[in-house]
């Protein structure tokens, strides 16, 4: 079997007002999004190009044009796709935020993040979460950790507890 090659990809930073947002675009940014990718674009700076056809039109990234708008920048980064063909480009502008969808999250893993995010005293706002999302994810997580604590051990219990091992065999975040 032959590697696969892919095409070469530049970065290119283009004035906002060029670029045509695509019109048949089934996907919806409400204003409370534009703000919270706003607010990542202040927090972050810029970390995902636009993409772009040949035409200076919208293959993805609607939500980060709308925030920069909002936010009153000019040029934006844009990765050109001008090897799509009209069909590709149309299916990929579905793809591209349907794939997305499918991914998953360890929502353990995640409360732990959320946990150490804000006890650095990090704006749990700026993940992108809901409130009500991460109201949840942390009263759960605390929820289990005080379920997991030890009862008061029985007097002959620590004795059958081994020693500590001086290589552990796991850290956080192993799934056994």
């Amino acid at each position: 079997m032959e590697p696969l090659t892919l095409n070469t990809l530049n970065i290119e930073y283009r004035p906002v007002a060029t670029l045509l947002a695509y019109a048949r675009n089934p996907r919806t940014h409400s204003a409370e999004q534009v703000a919270k990718i706003a607010a990542s674009l202040v927090e972050y700076g810029w970390t995902n190009p636009i993409l772009v056809d040949g035409d200076n039109g919208l293959i993805a990234g609607h939500g980060r044009l709308a925030a920069a708008r909002q936010l009153g920048i000019t040029d934006v980064p844009v990765i050109e796709l001008g090897h799509l063909s009209p069909t590709q480009k149309r299916a990929y502008v579905l793809a591209d935020n349907r794939l997305a969808e499918d991914a998953g999250w360890d929502e353990a893993m995640l409360a732990l993040e959320l946990i150490e995010l804000s006890e650095a005293g990090y704006s749990l706002a700026l993940t992108g979460f809901a409130d009500a999302d991460i109201a949840r994810l942390l009263n759960e997580e605390e929820a289990e950790g005080h379920a997991a604590e030890p009862e008061t051990a029985a007097p002959d219990a620590a004795e059958d507890v081994p020693g500590v091992s001086a290589t552990p065999v796991s850290r956080a975040g192993d799934v056994w």
